[in-house]
């Protein structure tokens, strides 16, 4: 007696078809599990025979052998549990096939109840692209896989409802696609941040072009204040963008049934303590790090110089390539890191270098060596090096309302506006590669003039060029100019003049 029941399986943040071939043969009882499974696969063995029995099903006193296909792949998770049930069911007999348009994915619980897994909306779009029209899930992960539109989603508490269904005496309702809704909190407020107008402008271009940005500031003068309220400024999310943000999030398993979608950008700020593993993703099994998590959205690392020398070298390749590859024992995988890095730092390590009250105590090798911390081809890849000032006592007391996160959003709207219709895509002008530097960065005499004398009075390296002609790109886009004008200029050559080296 065999059966053949399609299921799913995960790896990176990609779904694929797996194949849970069920046999009983005659021969001394066993139960064996092939196909390269890990302990969690292994140990379904003992779920799903306790949730046959419990549900009424005589288990076969035969032969056993489930085969997970492809073979060559390791299996990992709780997702077969479901599959297999279904697999040794209908090859005993007890339920007629369901069908190869069928999928079926979930952990069971010894009383046949159904529990969540990671990674469901990865599993559903990758049941579309496998022929599937009808997957079955718990029902914790119906609203995260009916996001994927492309399959019916058939939410089922436990095996008894499915069984009802399956023999048709009880229909379950397929799950309506959810309507993603962005966290309730309301978002920090530019309008309650005093003064600091210089950094404002400078996260409102950051925002506009999806620019990296460090700010360098005293302890108290709103570094961690003003990063924190960038996402309020940021513009709304595609689809397509929920869906690659809400795959990865649920591999991570941060996903859940009240918040099944990823719909507002995610803003990461891991303390400096996180290893190299953690910010760019590992484990035995490859899990996403910081840098994946933060896909789409923001990543911030406040009192950037303490983090380890090693963690910050990891960022190099995923800011410039947008991705990071993992490689273990277990596999490779590439996952998406496309991000927005917003760092925060004293200008040495008192916090109060260059402050005019006097108070820093450093000598200047002290700064330096505080400053070495950061390479410099880390700081290359920084688009905008923005200084906050500490604020005096008139600026503090002042009553004039500072300008809300709304009225900055809508010119951050209008800006990315004017990017889609140039890249027709959800490119931003921070990822022009030098084809679309060359059209749309074009300078005039004059601005080919101020560039050629920071060039040369800055040092400046070819990645520093590309990335303030990219910042004038976005202060161009900002200003509703289709041409890139001498002030645009200068102001994103102002962005590169702080020196960490001083």
């Amino acid at each position: 007696m065999f059966a053949s029941i399609k299921s799913l399986g995960v790896s990176g943040i990609g779904g694929y078809g797996v194949a849970v071939e069920t046999y009983i043969s005659s021969g001394l009882p066993g139960f064996d599990i092939v196909g390269l499974p890990d302990a969690a696969v292994k140990e379904a063995r003992e779920r799903v025979r306790a949730a046959i029995k419990n549900n009424g099903f005589r288990f076969p006193v035969s032969r056993l052998t489930v085969n997970l296909a492809p073979a060559d792949k390791k299996k990992a998770g709780t997702v077969y549990d479901l599959p297999i049930l279904v697999g040794i069911l209908a090859a005993s007999g007890d339920i007629a096939h369901p069908g190869a348009d069928a999928a079926f994915f979930g952990e069971l619980s010894l009383t046949g109840a159904l529990r969540p897994v990671p990674g469901a909306l990865p599993m559903a779009l990758s049941a579309g692209r496998e022929g599937v029209r009808r997957l079955f899930v718990p029902a914790a992960n119906a609203a995260e896989a009916a996001f994927a539109e492309n399959v019916e989603v058939y939410p089922v508490k436990d095996v008894q409802a499915l069984i009802r269904h399956l023999r048709g005496e009880e229909a379950i309702e397929p799950a309506a696609p959810p309507k993603p809704v962005a966290d309730s909190r309301a978002l920090p407020d530019f309008a309650d941040v005093k003064g600091q107008e210089n950094v404002k402008r400078a996260l409102e271009i950051a925002a506009a072009g999806g620019h990296n940005i460090l700010i360098v500031g005293p302890p108290g003068a709103g570094k961690s204040m003003l990063a924190k309220r960038l996402p309020g400024i940021l513009p709304d999310m595609s689809r397509d963008e929920m869906i690659q943000t809400t795959e990865i999030h649920s591999v991570a398993g941060l996903t859940s049934q009240e918040h099944p979608i990823v719909a507002a950008r995610p803003f990461r700020a891991p303390h400096h303590t996180v290893s190299a593993a953690g910010l760019s993703g590992g484990g035995t099994v490859p899990r996403p790090g910081e840098i994946s998590l933060a896909h789409n959205g923001v990543l911030f690392l406040d009192e950037l110089p303490e983090f380890h020398r090693d963690v910050l070298e990891v960022l190099r390749q995923p800011l410039e390539d947008g991705q990071v590859t993992v490689s273990r024992v277990a596999g490779s995988v590439t996952y998406p890191s496309r991000f927005m890095l917003v760092c925060a730092m004293n200008p040495c390590k008192c916090g109060w270098y260059g402050h005019p009250s006097g108070r820093c105590r450093c000598s200047e090798n002290e700064v330096r060596r505080y400053h070495s911390r950061i390479s410099g081809p880390l700081l290359d890849r920084i688009d905008l090096i923005v200084e906050v000032p500490a604020l005096d006592f008139e600026e503090l007391r002042g009553k004039t309302a500072a300008e809300s996160s709304a009225a900055v959003k809508a010119r951050v709207d209008a800006a990315r506006q004017i990017q889609r219709e140039r890249f027709g895509s959800g490119l931003c002008n921070a990822a022009m590669e030098s084809r679309e530097l060359k059209t749309w960065c074009a300078l005039d005499e004059e601005g080919e003039a101020l560039m050629k004398a920071a060039f040369d009075a800055m040092n400046l390296s070819a990645r520093s060029y590309d990335r303030i002609l990219r910042v004038a790109r976005t202060i161009a886009d900002l200003a509703g100019c289709d041409a890139i004008e001498s002030v645009h200029l200068a102001e994103a050559i102002q962005y590169r003049t702080f020196d960490l080296n001083a």
